[in-house]
């Protein structure tokens, strides 16, 4: 009797790469992918840490996939959380029973011993393993993995180690071998690809020409903005999908210093007005950290009057979480968390109603869609999963793309009906 499995993914879509690569391996080591937990010989929790909220989603389900367990399931925890805390997370964890890092095989057969040592990475790279073809016409593609960045909130580089890039061949054949009609590149930092490699930004173009010759759509996602030059927005351009997810995280110079981070608020308009204006069309998406130590009224209102200019797409705004182990920890200046929420409250009220009319300026507009799912559709303007989406009459195609025309508007989506099939 084949053993079953059952796979959830947390976090970024970083992640949901590693958990494709990782029900990969466990289908070919003779495995079936089920629904429901209950159903499983085998749960694993593929885990995000990267901000408290994050941590405590992973812990409260594992909790519940616990209780949902049949008799004799084994219950595995991996992912950031077991890579950042793994014999901690183990001790306070005493229903689970394994948690380990993407360095040692996750199978319903391998046992631990305490004289066990874990396995060589070259043995078991996440990175680098094969996946299936994409169930949908879309897949993510990690490129490289870890961050030689030392922003002063985020622990991910002590982790998940310096970064490692992949050979381009090996993208390019995972690219293949996806048979996806849009593929999303992803990185903690991507357009640094190659750079380990001594390539440096000669590198990330190549790679988004060479995948965009193979495919339909190439998107990029998490780009440092000091590193998006001239070359690489007139290669994204010209693509076909003028996407912008541009790392910013906040525009006051003296809090940016204090982030270790590049930029300001000026710098940061005066690109986006620049791509503007070689293409129109560009969709831009940002995060912004709010209540960073020592986060005046004078960097929240310079953040306030940035969000209402810049006018982009999309945009996230995360309350600063405390990171062991980060430059931010031995910073003065705490925020209090009441007048964290009043912030994160006013710049979210600004964006809604931003977001909301860039969609409702789409009314009336004949766009060309992706259909994703019956019923379901996505133009160049929304990543997958991340951002809204568009509403499309339930017999168009799945993985064909669509001219259809924008109806109407609800917050993020938009409603369509049914033009020309551009494409098989």
């Amino acid at each position: 009797m084949t053993s079953t499995y059952h796979l959830v993914t947390l976090g970024c879509p970083k992640n949901q790469v590693d958990s494709d690569k990782l029900a990969g391996t466990l289908t070919a080591d003779g495995m079936r992918a089920v629904k429901d937990a209950d159903e499983a010989d085998l749960i694993v929790v593929n885990t995000c840490a990267f901000i408290d909220e994050a941590r405590r989603e992973s812990i409260d389900t594992v909790l519940a996939l616990a209780d949902q367990r049949r008799d004799g399931a084994r219950l595995v925890v991996t992912g950031c959380m077991a890579e950042r805390y793994g014999d901690e997370l183990a001790e306070a964890l005493p229903e689970v029973d394994r948690v380990t890092g993407f360095g040692v095989p996750v199978t319903l057969g391998y046992k631990p011993t305490p004289d066990d040592e874990p396995v060589p990475t070259s043995t078991f790279d996440l990175l680098n393993l094969p996946r299936p073809a994409s169930e949908r016409p879309w897949a993510y593609v990690k490129v490289a993995e870890g961050c030689d960045r030392a922003c002063g909130f985020c622990a991910i580089p002590t982790f998940r180690g310096p970064q490692r890039s992949r050979t381009m061949d090996d993208v390019l054949a995972e690219v293949d071998a996806l048979d996806a009609r849009e593929i999303v590149l992803v990185a903690q930092d991507l357009a640094a690809y190659g750079r380990d490699q001594g390539v440096g930004d000669k590198a990330i173009v190549p790679l988004v020409e060479s995948v965009a010759a193979r495919v339909d759509r190439v998107r990029l996602l998490y780009l440092y903005p000091s590193e998006l030059t001239d070359r690489l927005a007139d290669t994204v351009c010209a693509t076909g999908v003028p996407y912008f997810d541009l790392s910013l995280q906040h525009v006051s110079p003296p809090l940016m210093r204090r982030m270790r981070r590049w930029g300001d608020g000026s710098r940061f308009m005066e690109r986006i007005a620049a791509i503007r204006a070689r293409e129109p069309e560009a969709a831009f998406r940002s995060n912004f950290i709010v209540g960073y130590p020592g986060e005046t009224e004078e960097d929240h209102d310079a953040l306030l009057d940035f969000v209402a200019e810049a006018r982009v797409d999309w945009c996230g705004f995360f309350a600063y979480s405390s990171e062991e182990g980060t430059y931010a920890t031995g910073l003065d200046g705490e925020v209090a968390p009441g007048l964290v929420a009043e912030r994160l409250g006013e710049l979210t009220e600004i964006q809604d109603r931003i977001t909301a009319d860039r969609r409702d300026e789409l009314i009336g507009r004949t766009v060309r869609v992706l259909v994703d799912e019956p019923g379901v559709g996505r133009t160049h303007r929304e990543a997958p999963e991340i951002d809204g989406v568009v509403s499309v009459p339930e017999d168009l195609p799945v993985g064909t793309f669509q001219c259809v025309t924008v109806t109407g508007a609800l917050g993020p989506d938009l409603e369509a009906a049914s033009g020309a099939m551009v494409s098989g």
